[in-house]
C-alpha cells in the first residue's frame, strides 16, 4: 500500500450505488448509462446484492463497521422501482451497522417523482433527494435531451415534501452556449422559490462521445466562452449568499446544517464502496473500479465471479495530489504550511485566496482557477 493506511480518513464506510439506466442519454452525459425503456429493476437488485456479499469479507470492516452514508446515483435512480429500494436498504441494514442518522439519498429526475413513489422512498429509509432539474427553460431542457418539463420539476417537488423529505436539493447546470439565450440568473430565482435545502450548480464540460460533443466537433455549436463563463459562476456564487446558502464547495451550496454528508466523505478521503457497473470505491491510497457495461456486470456476478475491472494504489506524489485539490475545492482549504508563503501571498493580492487562522481558502474567483493553482504548490 502507498503512504497511508485507510486507517487515517475513517469515519464510518460511505456507500455508493450506481443505477445506470436512463430512459434516454442527455445531450452532454459521459456517464456509465444504459438506456431502456422497461428497467430491470429486480436483476439490478439481484447483482448489486451478490456484489454487496462480495463486500462482506473485506477487511475494510474491521477498521469501520458502520455505514455513515448511502447514495443511489446514476444513471436515474428513481427508475428502479420503490420496492427495489426498499430491498437493497434493507439487505445492508441487515448485514451492516447503519448509523442511526445516516444520510440516504436518491437521485430522481422529475419525471419520475408521484406522491406513491415519494412515499415508498420515505418509507424505505431515502431521507434525502437529489433532483436533476438542470434548467426551468422549456428550450434549454429540450435542447440537453431532458425527458421532463419545468412544471413536472415543480410537481416533483411538491410530492417530495408532501412525503416527508425534508432535505431536497436541486441540480442546475450553467455555462451553456449562448446561441440557447438561457438566462441563468433566472433559473437561479426559480430554484431559490422551491427553497431546497441544497443546491449544485455543475459547469457544463464537453465531452467527445457525447451528442454535445459531435455537435461542437462538426462546428453547429460553440461551447461557452471562458468570460461567460466566469461572470456566470460568479453571479450564482452572490445569489447564493444573499439566499443564505453556504457555498462550501466549488458545486455545492446548502443551508446551516444542509451540507451533502456522502459528497462532503469524499472530500475529506473517507473510506467509500462503490457499487454497480463501473462504480469505484476508495479505501485509504487503494482504488478499486467496477466493469463499465451493465451487461458484463450482470453477468460476472450471475457466474459468481467478481465484477472488479482494476485496482491501484496511490503513491505519495498521487496522495498529495488529490490532497491539495480536494482540501481547496471546499471553503475548508489547506493548513498554511502547505501552501509555500510567496504563493500565497501572490494569491492574495490577486484576490483568489484568503490566508487566516492557520488556513489558505480559495475565494470564487480562486475556485474558477483551481486547476492552474494546485499544481504551482508542487511546482
Amino acid at each position: 500500500m502507498g503512504g497511508s493506511s485507510p486507517a487515517a480518513y475513517i469515519s464510518g464506510v460511505h456507500l455508493y450505488l450506481h443505477v445506470p439506466f436512463c430512459a434516454r442519454r442527455c445531450s452532454y452525459c459521459d456517464f456509465a448509462i444504459a438506456v431502456r425503456r422497461e428497467v430491470p429493476s429486480e436483476a439490478y437488485v439481484d447483482a448489486v446484492l451478490r456484489e454487496w456479499g462480495l463486500w462482506q469479507s473485506d477487511p475494510i470492516w474491521e477498521l469501520s463497521p458502520e455505514v455513515q452514508t448511502i447514495y443511489f446515483g446514476g444513471g436515474t435512480p428513481s427508475r428502479v422501482t420503490p420496492a427495489s429500494i426498499a430491498r437493497v436498504l434493507a439487505q445492508i441494514g441487515a448485514d451492516r451497522a447503519i448509523a442511526a442518522d445516516a444520510e440516504i439519498t436518491l437521485e430522481a429526475n422529475p419525471e419520475d417523482v408521484n406522491p406513491a413513489g415519494a412515499a415508498a422512498w420515505r418509507a424505505a429509509g431515502v431521507n434525502r433527494v437529489s433532483l436533476g432539474v438542470q434548467s426551468f427553460d422549456p428550450g434549454v431542457l429540450q435542447w440537453m435531451h431532458r425527458t421532463h418539463t419545468a412544471g413536472q420539476a415543480l410537481v416533483a417537488v411538491e410530492a417530495l415534501r408532501s412525503s416527508g423529505i425534508e432535505d431536497l436539493s436541486l441540480d442546475l447546470i450553467f455555462g451553456l452556449p449562448a446561441v440557447l439565450g438561457r438566462d441563468w440568473a433566472a433559473d437561479l430565482e426559480r430554484a431559490f422559490s422551491l427553497e431546497p435545502e441544497h443546491l449544485s450548480l455543475y459547469g457544463l464540460t464537453v465531452e467527445a462521445h457525447t451528442p454535445l460533443g459531435h455537435w461542437t466537433k462538426r462546428g453547429e455549436v460553440a461551447p461557452v466562452d471562458e468570460d461567460r463563463y466566469a461572470a456566470e459562476f460568479l453571479l450564482a456564487h452572490g445569489a447564493l449568499g444573499a439566499h443564505g446558502y453556504d457555498h462550501y464547495e466549488i458545486s455545492n451550496a446548502g443551508r446551516p446544517g444542509h451540507r451533502a454528508r456522502h459528497n462532503s466523505a469524499y472530500w475529506r478521503r473517507a473510506p467509500f464502496i462503490g457499487l454497480g457497473p463501473a462504480a469505484h470505491s476508495g479505501l485509504g491510497d487503494e482504488r478499486r473500479w467496477n466493469v463499465r457495461e451493465w451487461a458484463a456486470y450482470q453477468t460476472l456476478l450471475e457466474a459468481g465471479k467478481s465484477p472488479l475491472e482494476g485496482r491501484e494504489f496511490l503513491d505519495t506524489a498521487a496522495v498529495t495530489l488529490e490532497e491539495l485539490y480536494l482540501g481547496l475545492r471546499t471553503t475548508e482549504g489547506l493548513a498554511l504550511h502547505l501552501v509555500p508563503a510567496p504563493l500565497t501571498r501572490q494569491w492574495e493580492q490577486a484576490g483568489w485566496a484568503t490566508a487566516d487562522a492557520g488556513r489558505v481558502r480559495l475565494t470564487a474567483e480562486g475556485w474558477l482557477r483551481l486547476d492552474a493553482l494546485v499544481p504551482s504548490i508542487a511546482a
